[in-house]
Order: structure tokens, then sequence, then C-alpha cells
């Protein structure tokens, strides 16, 4: 079986993902690209029943390479994304507060240093139909020099260099949302960060938990 190790990581994440209330049903999927091959989670399969097997295999151009069942409606989106961007891993939810913000807001305002570890101020694709070209066209678009985005009606996305920093990001994407939530539904002005602290945050962001090497 062609990726097996990554096929199962995908599995894994995706059950995960529905531990931590990041995803309704068989709502999101996760992929992970080795070379020029990307494994991405099946359509519609329940995860507490979905194995390595059922996970697909697909090239970076779209084509069939290993797999019985139909991929995530979503492949058009992560293949636009890995030709896009160095991402190796991307995870997509449907989590409540991240899909609730994104009903209100073009992007998240820096109203939490957090931002920084997306890269900056977290922006919210457009909205168009799941699966579609222009969705993914939205996506890759609003993911430029980010590491995450909301997508407006829909969800949140975030990648990484590997499957555990992307499927990571997105407790920390849905805390940022809930966090947001809560200061406008109080009525009080929002205390926003400026471009000096947020540029403070980003580098700070760079470094953070590198633990020097031990001699």
């Amino acid at each position: 079986m062609l990726l097996a190790k990554e096929r199962q990581d995908i599995v894994d994440t995706c059950l995960f993902m529905q531990r931590e209330g990041l995803i309704v049903s068989t709502a999101g999927n996760v992929s992970i690209r080795v070379g020029d091959q990307v494994a991405i989670s099946p359509s519609g399969v329940p995860y507490e029943t979905m194995t390595a097997e059922d996970v697909v295999v697909y090239d970076i151009d779209g084509n069939h390479v290993e797999g019985d069942l139909k991929p995530s409606s979503e492949l058009p989106l992560h293949l636009s994304v890995y030709h896009a961007t160095d991402a190796m891993a991307i995870t997509h939810n449907h989590a409540p507060a991240s899909t609730a913000l994104s009903l209100v807001v073009d992007e998240i305002p820096p109203s939490h240093y957090y931002s920084a570890m997306f890269g900056g101020v977290i922006r919210v694709a457009p909205y168009a139909e799941f699966g579609t070209d222009e969705l993914a066209e939205n996506v890759t678009n609003a993911l430029k020099g980010r590491k995450g985005a909301l997508m407006s009606n829909h969800g949140a996305i975030t990648i990484g260099s590997d499957v555990k920093k992307a499927v990571n990001l997105l407790p920390v994407l849905e805390y940022v949302c809930e966090v947001h939530l809560r200061a406008m539904a109080s009525g009080a002005p929002i205390k926003l960060l400026t471009d000096a602290q947020m540029a403070d945050a980003l580098e700070g962001m760079s470094s953070y938990g590198v633990q020097p090497n031990k001699k």
C-alpha cells in the first residue's frame, strides 16, 4: 500500500479533530503530500470506522493513483494549496467558533497575538460552493503568507510542514475565533494590537518553543 504511514496519520488526525469537537459528522478533511503524491481522506466515511486503506492517493495534478473510494470533495482545494505553497499537510474543519466568525468578518482583526502563529491577521476567503475551483482559488489566495484562514460560511483551514503542525493550529485558530466572538458579543469596544505590536509578536513567534541544542 502506497504511503501507508501517511494514510494512517490521516485517520489518526481525523479522529483527533473529532475528539476535539472540531468537526461535525463526516465534515472536514485532511491530506498529506509526499513528493508529487497526495494522500487525502475519503468522502463521507465516518471517522470512527475509517481505515488507512480507505484513504486515497492522487498525484499533484489530480490523477488517481491508489484507493477504491471517492476522495474528499475538497480535493481541488488541497491540490491548489499544494501548488501555491510549501505546505506538506492540510487540515480543514467546520468548528463552531471559526465557522460563526466567518459569517460576520472579512478578516480577524488583531485582537490576540496568537494571530502571529498564522503569519499575521487571519483572512476570510470569500464564499464559494464546496468542492469548486472557485473555492480552491479563494482559499489559496487567503493563505498567501499565512498558515491558516477562515472560509466564509464554511469553516477553517490550516497548513503545515507536517500533519501534526497543521492540525495543532486548528484548536488555536478556534480559540482566537471564540475569544473574538465573545468580545464582539459584549458590545464594548475591542482593543486591537497595533502594527508594531503584531510585528513584535510575529518575531517572537518565529522562535517560540525552540529549545537550545543539548551539548
